[in-house]
């Protein structure tokens, strides 16, 4: 009875093996259970078959021995030992596609290029996190893993200018961004309330721009006068430290595309170079939020040498494909009244503002072209026409992004409903001790996050031209960083599994796993926001 009942036992512990679950966020394309189990040690050596793969390989073994205390040594070469990790580059594969299989004898990553490699690794370190560990050995269960993303644009962006952040904060941004498998960073660089990058043209925008002689206190509200604190607030990042985030994000297989918003919200550089704006001033750095009716001059031609002597550092700095212009939010009083402006509009032969605008962000378009660059523009540069190869940015409302879709421009869609990580967690932001966020109205939990569906209402032709998600984080009422993590975290997850795992969503499947991934955002020291993990909508 006793042999029996050890046979029964035997064969339920087997089928719970084979029936290991998935703990990998964004969720694979295909997950299967093995037989067996791989055991990690500091006896296990990480090969690499290319030596290009030794810097994923080495973060991969830093990763391991923060949140596992296990030490791997990577050698370039064939493996030697057993209990091996082997790292390889197969060109059969696609730029981002991976595989990983994990077995009794040891554990194979494949990947297309550097960058397939490098996400099979963050798999395999979620999938090493949550393994059993006995003393200094990891056990494994063994599996086999075939993954490739949905999306080729996979987004998170950072606002810097309402409230700034240092080069570390920064870096653990890009860190989060990376463990996700996003792979594009938007960093949010010029704004109203202050200019965040120097430019060694203009020297101005750093020293006059960058600082704000107060910030508004509590809720923008256009029935109510603001209160401000009296207290200066400023800051810039300078171009070596440009580089080094640059670099640093590189490592990590993200593009930093920079965003030099224009013309409107440019009332920072108004302040430090008075004679861009349509009336020539004086301005002042704002101090509270919303929009402003002064931007930048349409009509001179001194204009477009400040914009032009901008991106000209931008471009050097930043070696991303694209450049963000901007384009949203440009209020067209002050060109309606200003004579340049009319005067272009005649001389152009343009219909009115908007088509103003829209020959601007052309113009513009053109001369980052010569640079071996294209743009992306939020969805205002529809309005005054644009050229096919302008990528849209779609914030307000999936609408804009069928309109651009239909005229045959590339999209994001990042739309407020789905994807703006600044709006309130729950349906009572006070009740559940919310801190501040933008809307008191948009409620925007997790559920609603991940039911996001960018191709809603476009037909087969039209979905082509959508080539990514982005959740953007926008920083009017989050003042640190510690906020900024816990708007950001979890909801991120979601965004990231829609643009990386689109076909294969399961809410169900995302809660279980996210359980899991909360305990890695523990030991990495992230503050992420309670309530989802709490049931609480």
């Amino acid at each position: 009875m006793k042999k029996i009942l050890s046979i029964i036992v035997a064969l339920f512990v087997a089928g719970f093996v084979m029936a290991a679950e998935c703990v990998i966020v964004p969720r694979p394309a295909l997950f299967e259970a093995q037989k067996g189990k791989f055991t990690l040690s500091s006896k296990s050596v990480v090969y690499v078959a290319d030596r290009s793969l030794v810097r994923p390989a080495t973060m991969f073994c830093t990763n391991v021995a923060d949140e596992k205390g296990v030490q791997l040594l990577v050698v370039n070469g064939e493996p030697q030992t057993k209990n091996a990790l082997h790292l390889l580059i197969d060109k059969s594969l696609g730029e981002e596609e991976y595989t990983l299989e994990i077995s009794k004898g040891g554990v194979v990553v494949k990947g297309g290029s550097e960058k397939g490699v490098f996400y099979a690794l963050q798999s395999l370190r979620q999938v090493v996190f949550h393994s059993k560990q006995k003393g200094k050995k990891v056990v494994v269960d063994a599996m086999t893993v075939k993954d490739k993303p949905h999306f080729a644009y996979r987004g998170g962006m950072l606002d810097v200018c309402r409230y700034m952040f240092s080069v570390e904060e920064v870096k653990k941004f890009i860190d989060i961004l990376a463990l996700h498998k996003i792979n594009r960073f938007h960093w949010h660089l010029t704004e109203d309330q202050g200019w965040r990058i120097e430019i060694k043209k203009y020297p101005e925008l750093t020293k006059i721009g960058s600082v704000r002689a107060g910030t508004q206190v509590g809720r923008y509200s256009k029935r109510e006068a603001p209160v401000f604190d009296g207290k200066p607030y400023g800051g810039f990042f300078t171009q070596d430290e440009v580089r080094d985030i640059v670099r640093y994000a590189s490592e990590r297989y993200i593009e930093v595309i920079p965003e030099i918003d224009m013309p409107g919200h440019m009332v920072a550089a108004l302040a430090s170079y008075p004679e861009l704006g349509c009336t020539k001033g004086p301005y002042e750095v704002r101090k509270m939020w919303g929009i402003s009716q002064d931007i930048l001059c349409a009509g001179r031609e001194s204009t477009f040498e400040f914009v032009e002597g901008v991106l000209s550092e931008i471009v050097e700095l930043f070696p991303s494909k694209y450049i963000h212009i901007g384009g949203d939010e440009a209020p067209k009083h002050r060109w309606k009244e200003c004579p340049d402006c009319q005067k272009r509009i005649a001389e152009e032969g343009l219909k009115d503002e908007h088509e103003l605008q829209g020959y601007f962000m052309k113009r513009v378009e053109k001369f980052l072209a010569k640079h071996g660059r294209s743009i992306i523009g939020w969805d205002e540069i529809l309005d005054g026409g644009v050229s096919k190869t302008a990528t849209v940015m779609a914030w307000r409302g999936a609408k804009r992004g069928i309109m651009a879709a239909k005229l045959g421009n590339k999209v994001i869609m990042s739309p407020t409903t789905y994807c703006y990580l600044d709006y309130c967690q729950t349906s009572d932001r006070e009740a559940n001790n919310e801190p501040l966020a933008m809307s008191v109205k948009a409620k925007l939990p997790i559920r609603k996050v991940y039911s996001f569906d960018p191709y809603d209402k476009l037909n087969e032709e039209e979905r082509k031209v959508i080539i990514g998600v982005q959740g953007n984080l926008w920083t009017e009422y989050i003042p640190n960083f510690k906020h900024a993590q816990h708007m950001l975290l979890p909801r991120l997850a979601a965004i990231a599994e829609t643009g990386w795992s689109y076909e294969n969503k399961d809410f169900d499947d995302f809660t279980r796993r996210m359980h899991l991934l909360r305990k890695l955002y523990e030991k990495c020291g992230y503050n992420y926001a309670p309530y989802f993990f709490n049931g609480i909508e």
